[in-house]
């Protein structure tokens, strides 16, 4: 038994048991992939693969209950040559942050700035996705540390930590009829406007639909995008009044824009920091957390990273 099957098996089941993509990511041929795959059989004398003539198509029984294993024993062997790297060159090596647009954009800007200061020998590399992106990149081992709103509380192989709660805001070009409302803007007012707002799974537009839903409203939303700062640029344009993350907003940047509270309207959401359970995270790692989001320091990280339910 030897770790080039180990990966063979566990790239198999995440590249959907096609042996071309798994060649590619191995850097071997497909017969080397299926050798592997079939001497570890041999060893264990059962197969992991269900077969269609020379075609996998899924897991077997006896495979289901390998591949975790399988992904344990590669965790621990990614752990082992990480401790040692910590222990060798603490201020040196990489750090893979992967973000939603709005993380990356908004939140995170001055920590990376303050981590590359105190770190310049560590190589940052900062992944942009989708919620399910971000987490997929941490569950595959890309990502060590990924930041959204949305998604990663839903993924048993992740730990997940609250860092900062957060509202959204209305914005509106200026003169626009809403910004001479006497009383607080209600989803009524808004209702009877295009509306630009978040992609569906992005950065707390569920809780903007479940809003407009509890009161019986169906807003016409002419327009989704992934980042505020698309939303904002149709919204100066006339396009329809925008709803976006709070932290979005920027007066210096978006002076032909105005801004309301939205934060009575729309359930308060949560950010959150996910970790790949089990990992071994460098020094260097806890303290880009901790610069962060400062409760997350590193005894506490440690912990909810090695207990056996998601936090």
């Amino acid at each position: 038994m030897n770790f080039q099957q180990l990966r063979s098996v566990r790239e198999t089941v995440r590249r959907s048991f096609n042996l071309t993509d798994v060649a590619q990511i191995l850097h071997t041929s497909q017969p080397g992939v299926s050798r592997q795959i079939r001497e570890l059989e041999e060893e264990l004398g059962v197969d992991i693969f269900l077969r269609a003539g020379k075609r996998l198509t899924g897991l077997t029984p006896p495979g289901e209950v390998l591949l975790p294993i399988v992904e344990r024993l590669l965790l621990d062997a990614d752990n082992l040559r990480r401790v040692g790297a910590d222990f060798s060159a603490s201020a040196q090596g990489r750090l893979s942050i992967a973000a939603t647009h709005s993380q990356a954009r908004y939140a995170l800007p001055q920590v990376v700035h303050e981590f590359r200061q105190r770190y310049p020998q560590v190589r940052l590399h900062l992944h942009q996705g989708s919620p399910k992106q971000v987490a997929e990149m941490l569950v595959s081992g890309e990502a060590d540390i990924g930041v959204a709103t949305e998604a990663l509380a839903s993924y048993e192989g992740l730990v997940t930590l609250p860092c900062y709660r957060w509202t959204h805001s209305v914005v509106l070009p200026q003169g626009h009829p809403l910004l001479k409302l006497q009383a607080p803007i209600t989803l009524q007012d808004l209702a009877a406007y295009p509306i630009i707002t978040y992609e569906q799974g992005y950065t707390g537009r569920a809780h903007i639909d479940e809003a407009f839903e509890r009161e019986g409203l169906a807003p016409d939303v002419v327009l989704t995008a992934m980042d505020a700062d698309v939303i904002k640029t149709y919204v100066e344009l006339g396009m329809g009044v925008g709803i976006v993350a709070s932290i979005a907003v920027d007066a210096a940047r978006d002076q032909h824009l105005q801004a309301l509270d939205a934060g009575h309207l729309f359930q308060v959401n949560v950010t959150r920091l996910g970790l790949r359970r089990g990992a071994w995270l460098r020094g260097y790692a806890y303290d880009f957390i901790e610069s962060f989001v400062p409760t997350l320091q590193r005894q506490l990280v440690e912990q909810a990273v090695q207990r056996a339910k998601p936090v």
